[in-house]
C-alpha cells in the first residue's frame, strides 16, 4: 500500500510452519486496509478458519490439492467484488 501499487488480491496459506500462518496474517492485513482481498488455503478442509472464512475476514477459500481451474474462478470471483 505505501508503494501506492496495491494488490488485486492475496492468497494465504492457513499453516506456514515456522511462520506466520494466514490467520495472524488476516488480522495485520485488515489492521492495513480493511477492504482486503483474500483467500485463505490450506489441506485442512475441516478447519474451522475454512468452514467459515467470511468470519475471519477473508473474502474466499480454496482446500489443497487444488486445479489451477478452482483457484482462478475463486480469485475472479473475489476479485470481481465490489
Amino acid at each position: 500500500k505505501k508503494a501506492g501499487r496495491p494488490f488485486d488480491a492475496v492468497i494465504l496459506d492457513l499453516t506456514v510452519p515456522g511462520g506466520m500462518g494466514g490467520k495472524l496474517a488476516i488480522e495485520k492485513l485488515l489492521k492495513i486496509d480493511p477492504g482486503i482481498k483474500a483467500v485463505v488455503s490450506s489441506g485442512y478442509s475441516n478447519d474451522p478458519i475454512m468452514t467459515e472464512y467470511r468470519k475471519y475476514g477473508f473474502c474466499g477459500v480454496v482446500a489443497k490439492p487444488y486445479k489451477i481451474k478452482e483457484l482462478s474462478e475463486t480469485l475472479y470471483s473475489v476479485i470481481a467484488r465490489i
